[in-house]
């Protein structure tokens, strides 16, 4: 089965404000990811650039599996969505299997793939919204009218959730219940459903504080960092600090003390303190407005193909804008002490291979949909690119 388009040499819209935004984040989060793991990636690998070399091989490969999903049509993706699922499930299961998984830091969520590694809950927050897209198209009216459409496809959720709580990956739960959540009001879902999930989350979680206290107290550690500084405050304690030494405009790129060693993980989840510190508020207002333009501009798509009824388009993309969104939200908020410690990269900047690849992947299908929902509209943007089978064949006419 062929499953790219027949108008592969035809006409290829891009959304050229989208890839601009994507570059420069990459370019961004490229500068810091060699000031933040410089000392680190020395002291491991006795090589300052390793963690750099790695993030650039994974997204070597990212950018090549962009040339090739961007010519996927989108109905693929509608036809194979519950096999995804699927996979994302097996896979789960998979992970958590002694010598195939491969454990970092006490928890199993990688499978080894000869040199490289794949962390599985990527692949599962990429296959539940695609799945939850497809599920949208095909039971919108059920959803909105009856509390059945609203339910069913939280069972899977929890099917997921559930494989994740083994590994443990809490972060990538969040995201994907509050993706779906949010993709479910998008398409119409009734307030009164919300509130009574709302109402039975709650009560597990008072469940959860009467039968286990200590894990309560671990959860909510992070209101309070300073009371135990060298203990469970300590990445938190650290990372305020970084907040604290950057001020309006930083010490300078390369100048951070809390990288070296000071604050764990500073190349992965905790990098945006890293940029606050040498950047300060300005480098952060500058992140924050590139993600919330790219957030935005994921959004418009969706409006785009909502206009021309291309609701699978639609969902899909405000599905991928929410998956992006949230990820910047709560690493943002765990680096400033709003929420507790989940585990969660920075979209497009902080290393992760597995991040890193997925990202590439869902930017691709964005593409898609833009080329899509474009061709299928009345109203071309005067810009794009054509491939060289249609400019040559420009050049014979002429």
């Amino acid at each position: 089965m062929n499953i790219f388009s027949k108008d592969k040499y035809a006409v290829y819209y891009y959304d050229h404000w989208l890839i601009l935004a994507v570059f420069a984040l990459l370019a961004i989060g490229f500068l810091l990811l060699a000031s933040a793991s410089m000392g680190v990636s020395d002291k491991i690998y006795h090589n300052p650039f390793h963690f750099l070399s790695h993030q650039a091989a994974y997204l070597f490969v990212g950018m090549v599996a962009v040339f090739f999903i961007k010519q996927v049509p989108l109905n693929f993706w509608e036809r194979v969505s519950g096999y995804l699922l699927l996979a994302s499930m097996f896979l789960l299961m998979l992970v958590l299997v002694p010598g195939i998984g491969r454990q970092v830091n006490g928890s199993m969520r990688w499978l080894r793939l000869g040199i490289f590694s794949l962390q599985v809950s990527e692949f599962a927050k990429f296959a539940i919204v695609i799945y939850s897209s497809s599920y949208l198209l095909r039971r919108q009216d059920e959803v909105r009218a009856n509390i059945k459409g609203f339910i069913k496809p939280l069972i899977l959720l929890g099917i997921i959730s559930g494989l994740l709580l083994l590994e443990p990956d809490f972060g990538a739960i969040v995201v994907m219940i509050l993706t779906m959540l949010g993709m479910m009001y998008l398409a119409g879902a009734r307030l009164w459903q919300f509130i009574i999930l709302l109402l039975l989350v709650g009560g597990v979680l008072v469940m959860l504080a009467i039968v286990s206290p200590y894990r309560l107290m671990r959860l909510t550690s992070f209101l309070n960092p300073w009371a135990k500084p060298f203990d469970s405050g300590y990445q938190l304690v650290q990372s305020l600090i970084a907040f604290g030494r950057g001020g309006i405009f930083g010490v300078g790129l390369g100048n951070s003390i809390q990288k070296l060693f000071y604050l764990p993980e500073a190349h992965t989840d905790f990098l945006f303190a890293v940029l606050a510190e040498e950047f300060g508020i300005f480098g952060q207002v500058v992140i924050l407005g590139l993600f919330s333009f790219l957030v935005a501009r994921i959004f418009y798509l969706g409006r785009m193909a909502a206009k021309i009824k291309n609701w699978f388009a639609s969902y899909l993309a405000y599905g991928l804008g929410l998956l992006i969104g949230l990820q910047v939200i709560i690493n943002v908020g765990v680096n400033i002490g709003l929420l507790p410690t989940k585990g969660l990269t920075l979209p497009f900047m902080s290393y992760g291979g597995s991040s890193m690849l997925f990202n590439c992947v869902i930017v691709a299908v964005l593409l898609r949909i833009y080329h899509e929902v474009t061709l299928e509209s009345s109203s071309a943007p005067r810009t794009y690119f054509l491939t060289t089978k249609v400019k040559n064949k420009q050049r014979a006419v002429s």
